[in-house]
């Protein structure tokens, strides 16, 4: 066994996303939207039985985590799912899992 004293930054990234993937609501706000699509908060608030204020919450959570992207145009924020950074914080673990250990 080695000892591990610090987490490398790569997997810190990581632990953020499987943080925000953990929690069903944010899950369920995640898998609502369509491929490139870009929604406002009022139309992830109406696609969900959450408030307005706990959908906020999570998505705030989801972009700190990477999983959202956000852009203000005029008075709106839109959300999309940053594809890059999970394909990527993915494949990261699926490289450690296959290594030689």
């Amino acid at each position: 066994m080695k000892t591990v004293t610090q987490i490398p930054d790569p997997w810190n990234a990581i632990s953020e996303l499987f943080v925000a993937l953990g929690d069903a609501h944010r899950q369920r706000i995640l898998l609502s939207f369509e491929k490139n699509e870009r929604l406002t908060i009022l139309q992830i608030v109406e696609g969900s039985q959450l408030s307005r204020t706990a959908v906020t919450h999570h998505l705030k959570v989801l972009e700190r985590g990477g999983a959202l992207q956000s852009e203000k145009v005029g008075r709106e924020v839109y959300f999309w799912v940053n594809q890059s950074l999970m394909q990527q914080a993915l494949q990261d673990v699926l490289d450690y899992i296959k290594q030689d250990i």
